[in-house]
């Protein structure tokens, strides 16, 4: 079972405008809180969910993907973030599809902005951006289900231009998304999905710089046990920058200056967490290696998700 996880501020670090001026600027879009069945609504109910997600990266690679170290004293780059969230499934009706609607919330240790770190970026922890899902559409078919609807990135997190240790990123986003699972079986165990986010943003804070526009694409091949309670597979996402950042003003060349992409590929297990009488929730694990980055940092994702419904799940 899959949910939208909050999305933290991007893999970049703005402190100078001249720095500013060499790299690219990340979106809100959080690369693999999608993966198997990524085109499916979860079912009509309503559902908690939590979420740990861990990006570790120690090699930040040019516009021609050579790589240079992520800070400058050879260490590591780590953002955490602890997220809480609540999804709700209708049995509404709207274009034929089930309508339903989310919210999350999340604390982080970081908001790295630009890939031109210099220092260790880890702050104290504290409220991050809000993602918000006022419009989540399903259809549901023998072999195959669709899912669409858009989302919108509020900046709650901490965010000063002139900071080095903000938590948010200092503009609202804006995302559509669609996208479909296809079952290869009569039982609907053997699965692929693929799902894609447009996303669009607002000025900065204070400022007159406008991220570019970022399509990303999740999900995955898998199959379901348990009558669909549990699932293995590999998991994917793919993300590319697709205009260009809008600093104000005409900047200078440089070997991050340029429209960042990234790929990555791991594996997903999902399990159930019941008793014999009843199904509580949900564990799900991803882990993913990137490859083919550019103008962006290059490291390891691991995302931890539980999801409960509510009430619980009689099992006889």
């Amino acid at each position: 079972m899959l949910f939208r996880a909050f999305a933290l501020a991007g893999l970049c670090l703005l402190f100078l405008y001249p720095l500013a001026a060499q790299a690219q600027l990340s979106g809100h879009n959080t690369r693999g809180d999608y993966g198997l069945m990524s085109g499916t609504q979860v079912p009509v109910g309503t559902y908690g969910v939590g979420m740990y997600y861990d990006f570790a990266a120690d090699t930040l690679r040019d516009r021609n993907g050579n790589s240079f170290p992520a800070i400058s004293d050879g260490g590591s780059v780590d953002i955490r973030a602890a997220v809480a969230g609540l999804i709700k499934t209708t049995d509404r009706k709207l274009f034929g599809g089930n309508y339903g609607f989310g919210i999350y919330v999340a604390a982080t240790n970081n908001a790295v902005e630009l890939p031109a770190l210099q220092t260790d970026t880890e702050t104290s922890t504290g409220l991050a951006d809000t993602y918000i899902q006022p419009l989540i559409l399903g259809w549901t078919t023998k072999r195959a289900d669709f899912m669409a609807g858009l989302g919108v990135y509020a900046p709650t997190g901490r965010y000063d231009p002139d900071a080095d240790d903000n938590r948010g990123l200092g503009m609202w986003s804006y995302e559509a998304f669609a996208g479909t699972t296809v079952y290869f079986d009569e039982a609907r165990t053997w699965h692929f999905a693929g799902t894609a986010f447009y996303e669009t943003h607002g000025k900065k804070e204070d400022t007159d710089i406008r991220v570019g526009d970022i399509l990303t694409i999740e999900g995955g091949f898998g199959k379901s046990f348990m009558d669909g309670a549990a699932s293995a597979g590999l998991a994917y996402y793919a993300q590319w920058k697709v205009s260009r950042d809008d600093f104000g003003v005409t900047p200078p060349g440089g070997p991050f200056l340029g429209k960042h992409e990234v790929y990555g590929v791991g594996a997903e297990l999902t399990l159930p967490l019941a008793s014999k009488s009843k199904l509580y929730g949900f564990a799900n694990l991803r882990y993913f290696w990137e490859t083919g980055v550019k103008t962006t940092l290059e490291g390891e994702t691991l995302l931890l998700t539980l999801s409960f419904p509510f009430p619980s799940i009689p099992l006889q």
